[in-house]
């Protein structure tokens, strides 16, 4: 914003600026007083000088009827005090003051009549011509006309003096109060400023919703609920003091409403899920309940099933609060210093236990990370998974491990199905599956790849996927690499990785 109020301020600015415009408006407004004062100075000083002159005439017109023409001495002294009275020559007569008006004035000059007389010189100027104006009272006497003469030029050149003085004067006091009335109205819009300023810190992407936060917005935003929540505030029109509080107001109201809707999709598709589980117990529950409970086969075949469905219910529902705890932010890391490839080791011999139909292979090298080593272990477990379901019995599954000074890797890689690639962006929402029926062979709830990536996202990492659909799939853990043995003893790596988002 334009600091500096003798500069000139471009039209943009001042239209979409309240604070140019309520300084535009307050100096109207005092220049329209100062116009007021002037107008009312200049009358009564018109009325005074009149009053002036009036009673000045009639006081020689007294002397002219009581003591006659003055003669050359008396006109020396008269001249002197911007008085003249001369014959008036023929053709000279002024104008009569109507009838109503003469009452105010003095009873000896009531009757006479009055002109007024500019100065002679052609070459000046109308101004200088106008400090040379004339009041001119025609007297009768002694069966002659006198003019009697006052010059106004002294008034004049006084007043002129005076009226310059005076307007110089409200320039000054209208610069001085411009700067003065900006600084005034900025500070009247600090808490606008305020509000702006913490709408856009709940609008970071870093920042939490703070509950007292909220509950200020809420009077403001109170027009607007869950039914309403893609309403947003017009700003091609808005103030610029507004403008960056609406921009924020309405990226925060795009972050909730996308917030609301993902829960919404979250509950119908966790609704979903559950309920094909839930329906086939009680499919099974039924057929026990009719004539299953004295057929030996169906009976075994339907605790199979019950219990099957409850562990993959018991694993979704697992899964789930996780990630309600993940999105809650109530997960603590417990930050330690380890191997990647320790740990790669660990889990694939896990797997070998687990599974006998894949050949399982490890490429480790030395990739040391600080994170939370349970979290991790889930997130590799759960992309070894991933590469076993995908990939036909016998296929090769292989683990590879890497780190330099910035990043350690953790790779899992398959030589399965493979990936369409128009399906790689959607692989970490959660619930998205690309082939149902597939899906249900395989099982799982198309939850894992997202908690995988929330974790890596939560340690600072990312996820790296390569694919090819009929030749395999390529998924890496990327973590920032652990600090030297010197700076991570300080500790302050460990606390700035808990708090990291």
């Amino acid at each position: 914003m334009n600091k500096n109020p003798n500069t000139a301020v471009p039209y943009s600015k001042f239209k979409f600026s309240i604070v140019y415009k309520l300084n535009f408006r307050l100096m109207l407004r005092l220049i329209c007083t100062f116009i007021y004062i002037d107008i009312v100075i200049c009358v009564f000083t018109a009325a005074s000088t009149l009053v002036y002159i009036e009673n000045t005439a009639a006081n020689a017109a007294a002397t002219l009827t009581a003591l006659g023409a003055p003669d050359e001495n008396e006109l020396v002294w008269l001249d002197s005090a911007q008085i003249t009275i001369e014959k008036a020559r023929s053709g000279e007569e002024g104008i009569t003051i109507p009838k109503p008006l003469r009452r105010l004035l003095p009873k000896i000059t009531k009757e006479s009549k009055r002109a007024f007389e500019l100065s002679e010189a052609e070459n000046k100027p109308f101004f200088k011509k106008l400090r040379g104006l004339k009041y001119i009272i025609y007297i009768a006497h002694m069966g002659a006309v006198y003019k009697i003469t006052v010059s106004l030029e002294l008034f004049i050149s006084i007043f002129s003096a005076a009226m310059i003085a005076l307007i110089f004067i409200e320039f000054l006091i209208l610069l001085t109060r411009t700067s003065r009335d900006i600084r005034l109205i900025r500070k009247t819009l600090d808490p606008i400023t305020e509000f702006t300023r913490v709408a856009q810190s709940l609008n970071t992407a870093s920042s939490r919703f703070d509950p007292e936060k909220m509950a200020a917005l809420a009077g403001k935003l109170e027009g607007i609920n869950a039914s309403r929540l893609d309403t947003r505030i017009p700003i091609d029109e808005t103030q610029d003091e507004l403008k960056n509080l609406a921009i924020a107001i309405n990226s925060m109201l795009d972050r909730i409403n996308e917030s609301y809707l993902a829960q919404v999709r979250f509950v119908s598709d966790a609704s979903h899920e559950l309920r094909t589980p839930i329906s086939v117990i009680q499919g099974y529950a039924n057929l026990l309940d009719r004539w299953g409970k004295n057929d030996e086969k169906t009976l075994q075949e339907s605790i199979t099933a019950i219990k099957d469905e409850a562990a993959n219910m018991k694993e979704l529902i697992e899964q789930l609060l996780f990630l309600a705890r993940g999105d809650n932010d109530t997960i603590v890391l417990q930050i330690v210093t380890f191997d990647l490839s320790e740990l790669a080791d660990e889990v694939i011999n896990e797997m070998r236990m687990i599974d006998s139909t894949h050949r399982f292979e490890t490429v480790l090298s030395k990739a040391m990370i600080s994170a939370d080593k349970g979290l991790i272990k889930q997130a590799l477990r759960i992309l070894v998974d991933n590469a076993i379901k995908y990939t036909d019995p016998g296929g090769h599954i292989v683990v590879k491990t890497m780190g330099d000074e910035q990043f350690s890797r953790i790779y899992v890689q398959d030589d399965g199905i493979g990936i369409r690639p128009e399906v790689v962006p959607h692989i970490f929402d959660r619930f998205y599956r690309d082939d149902e029926s597939r899906a249900r062979a395989t099982g799982g709830a198309g939850l894992g790849l997202s908690i995988a990536k929330w974790i890596s996202a939560k340690h600072g990492g990312h996820m790296e996927v390569l694919s090819r659909e009929g030749l395999g799939t390529r998924i890496g853990l990327v973590i920032p690499a652990a600090l030297p043995e010197t700076e991570a003893d300080s500790g302050s790596f460990h606390m700035e990785r808990e708090r990291s988002p």
